[in-house]
């Protein structure tokens, strides 16, 4: 089963993240099929880069996003709130 998760990057203390689509089974930083977007929680406001397209096909087909990045994808009106 794929995920739709974030992919930590950058220095001790200075956390970025990307975006990706992994097998659920992969390690946090391990093995991804794409990468969607990026994350930078530390800028203010906090910068949040997605690609509609790739990640609505991803959605399409079956990959399921963490919780982390179902409100990223909310948040930049890429899905509908659930419920």
């Amino acid at each position: 089963m794929l995920r739709i998760r974030l992919r930590r990057t950058g220095k001790k203390k200075q956390p970025s993240y990307r975006i990706v689509v992994a097998d659920a089974n992969a390690p946090r930083d391990g093995r991804i099929v794409d990468q969607v977007g990026f994350y930078n929680p530390l800028t203010s406001p906090s910068t949040i880069v997605v690609n509609e397209e790739k990640t609505k096909r991803w959605l399409g087909a079956g990959a399921k996003p963490s919780d982390a990045v179902q409100r990223i994808l909310q948040t930049q009106g890429v899905v509908e709130k659930a419920g």
